[in-house]
């Protein structure tokens, strides 16, 4: 083992990961009032099956985290084998890791003002010093112009000046410079992929601004769906305010 390795094998290990004590709580909080059928013990098996929901969900966040640091390694150039090796390392299974490449999209699919707000997202990542474009930065781009989703979100009665002073406060900053070409994490994508669906959907025109508000409220997890619920702005408020196809 390298010195580099070693190195970040003491790092990982010293992550903040979830304490095993929390997730039994989170386990037990979410059976509240369960009873095993005739007793007053508790519903063991309910519990064993919010456990194995609760792990299936550490599993496909893990399987997006390293997602994501996959897509910044292609994007950086380096080989299927030295990301091969990296997993290896980690003990992931590498052929099951290297994922199908970022989808691309034609110039014509994406609107000019989402074009427009692309730039504006990244350059929120940059200012914070994040070396990647997630949810957050999706919606902040979002609310640096006038555009179709900023309408809707005024049509859907939403304070923006407190929705853009919720984003804020939701970035972390970053420790390091961000490179010069910097990756979406899968949240971010799977945002995209969602409006270009509703797009899809109204009629095959481009990917708009409100195409991606709606996407990133109805994702159901990331930054930007928690902000914008707790700023009341979930997919059903927006596409009641004329957002996505319905």
């Amino acid at each position: 083992m390298t010195p580099s390795e070693r190195r970040n094998g003491d790092l990982a290990g010293h992550l903040r990961l979830p304490d095993l004590d929390d997730l039994v709580a989170e386990v037990d909080r979410s059976c509240v009032g369960t009873t095993a059928p005739g007793s007053v013990e508790p519903d063991w098996l309910a519990l064993l099956r919010a456990a194995a929901a609760v792990a299936a969900r550490l599993r496909v966040l893990g399987d997006d985290l390293v997602e994501e640091y996959v897509e910044h390694c292609r994007l950086q150039g380096e080989s299927y084998e030295a990301i091969g090796a990296a997993l290896a390392f980690a003990g992931e299974g590498a052929a099951s890791r290297i994922v199908t490449p970022q989808a691309a999209y034609l110039p014509e699919e994406i609107a000019p003002e989402l074009r427009a707000a692309m730039h504006a997202m990244k350059a929120e990542a940059v200012r914070h010093s994040n070396n990647f474009v997630g949810t957050e930065h999706l919606l902040g781009g979002l609310l640096r112009s006038d555009n179709s989703a900023t309408a809707l979100l005024q049509r859907s009665e939403i304070d923006l000046e407190l929705l853009a002073r919720d984003v804020e406060r939701s970035f972390v900053r970053g420790a390091s410079a961000p490179s010069a070409r910097i990756a979406w994490t899968p949240y971010a994508r799977r945002a995209l992929a969602m409006a270009k669906a509703d797009a899809q959907r109204g009629g095959g025109g481009p990917i708009g601004c409100a195409h991606v508000l709606v996407a990133l409220a109805g994702l159901g997890a990331g930054v930007a769906a928690r902000v914008l619920a707790a700023n009341g702005a979930d997919a059903a408020v927006l596409r009641r305010g004329g957002g996505g196809s319905g």
